[in-house]
């Protein structure tokens, strides 16, 4: 059974910081591109950065280039965002998925966890 669960979630500042994760079972982790996405309320799903399976290959969406970075510890099955200088904007509920390399679209998705930023 495959799960991927999201952490580290919260209400912060704008222009705060936070940290999440995503721990993975039940696949061969480092088989697997890890990529987070983000979806505010009445917008669509949207992709935030993505990993490559040994972490050589890293992409981010233009509104997050220079305040977010993805990282994965293969080791651990995890995979972070780091996201610093958040904006009220970003309030959204944070998704990780997972797929394999020769898959177009996540195989997998964690049930999120929410990301409220706010004074």
């Amino acid at each position: 059974q495959v799960q991927l669960v999201e952490s580290g979630g919260g209400l912060v500042q704008p222009g705060g910081s936070l940290r999440l994760s995503c721990a993975a079972s039940g696949i061969t982790f480092n088989l697997y591109v890890m990529s987070w996405y983000r979806q505010a309320p009445g917008k669509e799903r949207e992709l935030v950065a993505g990993i490559s399976s040994r972490g050589i290959s890293i992409n981010y969406a233009d509104s997050v280039k220079g305040r977010f970075t993805i990282s994965r510890d293969n080791a651990k099955n995890t995979v972070y965002l780091q996201m610093n200088s958040l904006k009220p904007e970003e309030t959204a509920v944070y998704y990780c998925s997972a797929r394999r390399l020769a898959v177009t679209r996540p195989e997998y998705w964690g049930q999120g966890t929410q990301v409220t930023v706010s004074s």
